[in-house]
């Protein structure tokens, strides 16, 4: 339960369930979201849910049967492929329902990897978070249509408003970032600090820009280091190619919100295709343009030339020549593209509708209204 689109997830629909009438259990190995599960209202408990050891899902399997019996557990939903697995079996030894949350686009790149990731398409039904994931699940797993509800990852738009956040914080994120007397336009590029994010592509565009354009503008990488060595990797190829002093790695950001107001542009450059995307749908909700890779969930969530722009994986030109368009924007056009953008948003991809929608599966699949679901 850290800080990831699963985890916010099963965070908002913790406060959902809470919020009509129902118990939520959260079995988990812990995270920092914790202390944000309890204060919902949500029931936390602690168990080895990170486990791919076989011994240890089939230990957690017999925890969670008799944990559904001992609670009397309506429902299990499922959000993650190792503990999913753990739950599936639970549920089939106690008749329980079980629905599931195909949250990745989850690679095969292994011998099977496939029956793997296999039981997040176990659920009845599966949810999936984008029409991109909706196809694939019925193209690697067979699973008919009308066994799929697709149901899109939302932004919580009384957060993500440019009319939301303060001054004050943007004015402290800018202070602590070094902003504060640089007047230049920030490219943002908001992920974890792994190689399928793209990061490295960004960062060879932008030696191409400022070949084209001068330093007039920066880029900031905003997310956490694995502690996989990948920063390092970053940092050599910043310094190979001359641009320590317009593409600067910052580290991660609790308030994302601050962020964004910081941004001119945000960039989602993954390589591999994004299952959805929540900082594309975030940053338009703030009224910011996006600059995308052209497949996965961004194809429904950035509308080339309306709300952003959208280019091929890997092409440095291309990325290169969306950059400058982007930042060669009139304040009108400026304003036009977000006002777009965030209308589509509110209309489309918000938290509270996401939330009305997995309710609404819960409710068909128990067979009775939410209020009498426990």
């Amino acid at each position: 339960m850290d800080m990831g689109g699963v985890e916010y997830g099963t965070l908002e629909i913790t406060e959902a369930i809470v919020r009509e009438g129902g118990r939520a259990i959260v079995a988990t190995a812990g995270g920092q979201l914790l202390p944000r599960i309890s204060k919902a209202g949500g029931q936390v408990i602690a168990m080895n849910a990170d486990t791919k050891n076989p011994l240890n899902l089939w230990q957690n399997a017999r925890l969670l049967a008799r944990l559904i019996q001992d609670l009397q557990i309506d429902i299990v939903h499922a959000r993650s492929r190792a503990p999913a697995w753990s739950a599936y079996w639970a549920t089939q030894r106690t008749g329980t329902h079980f629905i599931t949350t195909y949250h990745g686009a989850y690679n095969e790149d292994l011998p099977l990897k496939r029956r793997y990731n296999a039981v997040m398409a176990k659920g009845e039904p599966v949810i999936a978070v984008s029409d991109f994931i909706r196809k694939r699940i019925i193209e690697r797993h067979g699973v008919p249509a009308d066994q799929i509800v697709t149901i899109r990852r939302g932004v919580d738009i009384s957060v993500f408003s440019e009319e939301a956040v303060g001054n004050e914080r943007a004015v402290k994120l800018a202070q602590q970032w070094g902003l504060l007397d640089d007047p230049r336009p920030v490219i943002m590029l908001p992920a974890r600090l792994t190689r399928w994010k793209g990061a490295e592509d960004l960062i060879d565009a932008a030696a191409s820009l400022r070949a084209m354009r001068g330093d007039d503008f920066l880029v900031l990488l905003v997310g956490e280091s694995q502690g996989n060595g990948f920063e390092q990797v970053l940092r050599k190829r910043i310094e190979k190619l001359g641009v320590g002093d317009v593409v600067h790695l910052v580290g991660g950001c609790s308030d994302m919100a601050a962020a964004y107001k910081l941004a001119s542009v945000l960039v989602s450059a993954s390589i591999e295709p994004e299952a959805f995307g929540r900082t594309v749908i975030e940053a338009q909700s703030m009224g910011r343009p996006v600059i995308a890779t052209d497949h996965g969930g961004a194809r429904e969530t950035v509308m080339h030339g309306k709300s952003g722009w959208l280019y091929p994986p890997g092409d440095i030109a291309r990325l290169t020549i969306e950059l400058n368009k982007a930042l060669n924007l009139d304040p009108s056009q400026r304003a036009h593209m977000g006002m777009d953008a965030r209308a589509r948003i509110h209309a489309s991809y918000t938290v509270a509708a996401m939330q009305r929608a997995t309710l609404d599966v819960y409710e068909q699949v128990a067979g009775r209204t939410f209020a009498k679901l426990v």
